[in-house]
């Protein structure tokens, strides 16, 4: 009971000052479902058939009051705090590996370089089997993530299987501090490039220094990479539009409902660079920061953005601390770019109950101009002025991918090659490509092609209207040449299979810097801001410039 009481309190010292402050009608409201809430939670502790677990229960119920708002408004319980620092700092202490499930087993996927992992030779592919004594083959990844992660300097012994040879290693946990900018360099003797993959509390510094050591460097055109980049800090993209904007140039403000949460931020530093001809890449999962980013260069007519429409987040939210070393993280209001549009695309707020909320309606979206008059609309992301086509993989590559086929080859290989040339050099030759076709053939996996579902399909609805006797021959003929075939597919998709083959096997030995610089050959986002860049009228034609 005492337990009870102490959560219902708990629930009463967060919303009620709120409840006060506001002066609501709906007071009643809120205190009548608070006890009701008390009064189900204590009878199902005390009543219920079996022995209830109270604290996953609150979980639950606290997880399905959130959702009714949106994804990003969400309760984050003392279990997951190092989770959420993670996400925010980009620091946590452990081993600094990636890990992955793999049907029964958890692997090794990506030792990052420099840290304990990869100091200690764990390499990708490696199956743990024992932590600090402990048999750990039952256990999940993220079971297995928590035995690995820790207070900096304690040790831990690992036992891994590694092509059926157990290694013991021993290795001492450090604090991981994973690098927003994985990796900056020069494409060519003129066009720098940094690849920006969140906003923790160092984006915008380690930004600053990556362009100024490109600019040593001899750099006058900047390509900007935040695809997949999802956001974080708020703050941090003002800091990375403030080097390329006047001083007090307004980035992004907020609009809430309570007063104090409308805030506007301005570049309140010196710029770094006023002039420098910029491309800045998204996708479809660049969002939040990453469209304060692209969206403010873009109204102030400071860059060409280059590639797919962005996510479309256009809210901001809010860690508040609970009681109990837990927090929530809160949806306080909508961020505006310069224009004064939102780019949020869905709409949470009328969603239908049960229903998936769906994106604005094209009569309520609105034109807004950029500083130069171009114009722009809101509630559909960040559309880039030169768009790239989604690149689509076939059937058979998602296929291996999802499998662990091009994996498991790359550990393979990696066993039985001590190097490779540098990533800049490597390809995959045809005796690569030879062995990695001989592997699949042998690896157990189903495959079959979208045309072969649809031929399934119309046999089926053939058959149901007493067309199937007639058309036989000739559907077995047309079936024939949409069956599936590992060795002929194998052949037929062999240019992008290499594609991500490479990836993976650089990724082996030069880790994820490695994988960057290969990635930037024959990559059309980066060859087609190339252009641009390349061509001062054309880009300043883009952003209406006038001389």
């Amino acid at each position: 009971m005492k337990r009870l009481k102490h959560i219902y309190l708990m629930m009463l010292v967060f919303i009620a000052p709120q409840v006060i402050a506001q002066e609501e009608p709906s007071d009643f409201e809120i205190y009548k479902n608070l006890e009701l809430f008390e009064l189900v939670y204590k009878t199902v502790d005390v009543s219920y058939v079996d022995q209830s677990n109270p604290g996953k229960l609150m979980k639950v119920a606290i997880d399905a009051m959130l959702n009714e708002l949106d994804p990003y408004t969400t309760y984050i319980p003392e279990s997951l705090i190092e989770d959420y620092k993670l996400m925010t700092t980009g620091q946590y202490g452990g081993i600094g590996a990636l890990i992955q499930q793999q049907g029964d087993k958890v692997v090794v996927s990506d030792p990052h370089e420099g840290y304990p992992a990869q100091k200690a030779g764990l390499q990708a592919g490696d199956e743990f089997i024992e932590i600090d004594g402990k048999n750990v083959e039952e256990l999940s990844s993220s079971e297995i993530s928590e035995k690995l992660k820790g207070k900096p300097g304690s040790s831990l012994e690992v036992v891994v299987d590694r092509n059926g040879e157990r290694l013991t290693k021993s290795l001492t946990r450090e604090e991981v501090k994973l690098s927003p900018v994985p990796y900056s360099g020069m494409i060519n003797e003129d066009v720098g490039y940094i690849k920006l993959t969140s906003f923790t509390q160092t984006a915008g510094q380690d930004v600053m220094s990556a362009f100024a050591d490109l600019k040593s460097k001899g750099m006058k055109k900047l390509i900007l990479d935040l695809r997949d980049n999802g956001g974080g800090l708020l703050i941090e993209a003002v800091k990375i539009v403030n080097m390329f904007v006047n001083k007090g140039e307004e980035i992004v403000s907020m609009k809430g409902r309570e007063v104090q949460n409308n805030i506007s931020y301005k570049a309140s530093m010196k710029p770094t660079d006023l002039n420098i001809p910029i491309a800045v890449l998204v996708n479809g999962n660049s969002a939040s920061a990453s469209e304060i980013v692209s969206g403010g260069l873009q109204d102030l007519d400071r860059a060409v953005i280059v590639g797919q429409t962005s996510f479309g987040k256009g809210l901001v939210q809010r860690p508040l601390d609970l009681k109990y070393n837990a927090k929530i993280k809160v949806t306080i209001a909508k961020y505006y770019t310069p224009s004064g549009r939102c780019i949020q695309k869905l709409d949470y707020k009328n969603r239908e109950d049960g229903n998936d909320a769906e994106a604005l309606s094209d009569s309520l979206l609105n034109k807004f101009t950029t500083k130069n008059g171009r114009e722009v609309i809101d509630g559909r992301g960040v559309e880039p002025e030169i768009k790239i086509d989604l690149k689509k993989y076939s059937r058979l590559t998602t296929t291996l991918v999802v499998n662990n086929v091009i994996f498991n080859f790359a550990t393979k290989f990696r066993a039985e090659n001590e190097s490779i040339p540098a990533p800049k050099e490597f390809k995959i030759t045809d005796e690569i490509y030879q062995q990695f076709t001989d592997y699949a053939l042998a690896q157990e996996f189903t495959y079959t092609t979208a045309s072969g579902d649809m031929m399934a399909k119309l046999k089926e609805t053939a058959e149901d209207e007493n067309f199937m006797t007639d058309a036989q021959a000739e559907y077995e003929a047309l079936l024939e040449q949409f069956k599936p075939s590992k060795e002929r597919d194998l052949k037929k998709f062999k240019t992008e299979i290499i594609e991500i083959l490479s990836d993976e096997i650089i990724g082996r030995y030069y880790y994820r810097k490695g994988q960057i610089s290969h990635g930037l050959i024959g990559d059309p986002f980066i060859d087609e801001a190339i252009k641009i860049l390349n061509d001062s009228q054309r880009y300043k034609s883009i952003l209406n410039i006038q001389e």
